[in-house]
């Protein structure tokens, strides 16, 4: 639904974060599977990054959607695009370690504890250059 008067002063930063918005919107219209996977790696460390530096900040809720978003991409996005039935024991490798990570996320979110954070980052980052490198083969656009 509309609101004209959504738009009539946005906050401070909302043109940005409304281009920002009109911008992922556009990649993901356009956007091939594989790019869609790719675009939840994305958002997954931009969440992570947004969570460091709210726990930085001192930022609690900030910090809480933060890591929401990212254990969101893990379990709604990642996670729930498995097929368990033709992925066979990779399927169920990623499946378990994404419920890892899920873990994970909930203590760094508990704890504020950047380290956690960290630990998932360095879990993902092998799984999206694999994804990334497989782009060509699988056909995907950029």
């Amino acid at each position: 639904m509309y609101a004209p008067h959504a738009f009539a002063q946005p906050a401070r930063g909302g043109g940005a974060r409304l281009y920002s918005n009109v911008s992922v919107e556009t990649s993901v219209i356009d956007a091939s599977p594989h790019r869609l996977v790719a675009l939840l790696f994305d958002g997954f460390f931009e969440s992570i990054a947004h969570a460091q530096a709210a726990i930085a900040a001192g930022q609690i809720e900030a910090k809480g959607r933060a890591i929401g978003r990212a254990a969101r991409i893990v379990e709604e996005g990642l996670k729930a695009a498995l097929d368990l039935q033709a992925g066979g024991s990779l399927a169920a490798d990623l499946a378990q370690l994404y419920a890892y990570m899920g873990q994970r996320l909930t203590h760094a979110n508990l704890k504020s504890d950047n380290a956690a954070l960290e630990e998932c980052k360095a879990l993902m980052q092998p799984l999206r250059e694999a994804w990334v490198s497989i782009g060509p083969q699988a056909g995907a656009r950029p």
